[in-house]
């Protein structure tokens, strides 16, 4: 990184200034979590956007809110019917958490939420990034944010090369973004530049084919001076993905009904229902008499793709007999109340078919 020329974007503002002339102007204005400064709704589209694309968080937001208004709405729904909406969104752990942290809002901060990220990160589910979003969105507090989008401007434009799998690093990057704020009029600055940042990355700033010409930083961006914008950011440390198969057995009564198990926490799919789940074939057979086993059919294995693992799935369907005893704890669910009931996105699609 050229010190001289970081020191230099910080001093003058001109990055600042640059950000928000052009949201003005080409930044996204309509999506439906903004212009508000309501923590709730903010927090909420925060929660959605992680690792999940806008287009499909756009399904699924207003259906959310229409369903739960507010966060005391939220915090008094059983869980069950939080998955069941969250259902095909993935990252799960996510719609716990924000049913949890809705209850510790209610409890703990008597149904407000706090209005400085610091106080925000308390809460659960809540990290820095999502804590100082909140805060620059609803409080025009001066905090930077650094998600994965605004990680690749920032690293670009300064061109910083450390390896951001190294915890100082980030810090340090953290740092650099907070000297790059506006200083003046932050009531107005920091909702606008916040949203400007996050529209950089996801609209210009791309990982893939950047649109540094029309970009507002491209005079000042080190990484296009120096010809190497697919080397920001760095990150050396990766995960190694992993492959898992399962066997899932679908029970089904003439009436259409199906036979549900509740996953345990944590774990893949963690208190959502899914059919039930077997390390083996054998394994599941097992659970089944004689006469049931010469009664199954196997269909073709397919492929469900998580963040850092391939689950191979393989399905094999039965019959069920309505006097017949279930192996092990679940329920029947009645198809029509399988649209009200929180699936994973593959169980949901299967049953469907």
């Amino acid at each position: 990184m050229n010190k001289p020329f970081q020191q230099t974007l910080q001093a003058d503002g001109s990055v600042a200034k640059a950000i928000l002339q052009w949201h003005t102007s080409h930044g996204r204005q309509g999506l439906p979590w903004q212009n508000t400064k309501d923590p709730y709704k903010v927090w909420l589209s925060e929660i959605m956007l992680q690792q999940t694309q806008v287009v499909t968080v756009l399904a699924y937001y207003p259906r959310f809110l229409q369903r739960f208004p507010d966060v005391a709405s939220l915090a008094a729904a059983p869980l069950d019917d939080v998955l069941a909406l969250w259902s095909g969104l993935g990252y799960y752990s996510r719609a716990r958490n924000l049913h949890r942290c809705a209850q510790a809002v209610m409890q703990a901060h008597a149904g407000a939420f706090p209005s400085s990220a610091e106080q925000l990160q308390t809460l659960p589910g809540i990290g820095r990034s999502t804590a100082a979003a909140i805060a620059a969105f609803c409080f025009a507090e001066r905090v930077a944010i650094l998600d994965a989008n605004v990680k690749r401007v920032l690293t670009r434009l300064l061109g910083y090369g450390k390896d951001l799998g190294v915890a100082v690093n980030e810090r340090e990057l953290w740092s650099l973004a907070t000297d790059l704020l506006p200083t003046t009029q932050l009531h107005d600055s920091m909702p606008r530049h916040t949203q400007a940042m996050m529209d950089l990355g996801a609209t210009l700033c791309t990982a893939r084919k950047p649109a540094c010409e029309r970009c507002p930083l491209h005079t000042r961006c080190a990484a296009r001076v120096q010809g190497k914008v697919d080397q920001y950011p760095v990150k050396k440390r990766k995960i190694k993905r992993s492959s898992e198969s399962w066997w899932l057995l679908r029970m089904q009564r003439a009436d259409g009904s199906v036979f549900l198990q509740q996953r345990p926490v944590p774990g893949v799919w963690a208190g959502l229902f899914s059919l039930p789940m077997y390390d083996s074939r054998e394994a599941l057979m097992s659970t089944l008499t004689a006469q049931q086993q010469s009664e199954c059919i196997d269909h073709p294995a397919f492929l469900h793709v998580l963040t850092h693992k391939d689950m191979h799935l393989h399905v094999v369907s039965l019959s069920w007999k309505s006097r017949a005893t279930v192996q092990g704890e679940g329920q029947w669910i009645a198809a029509a109340d399988l649209p009200h009931t929180g699936l994973p996105a593959p169980i949901r699609k299967l049953l469907s078919s």
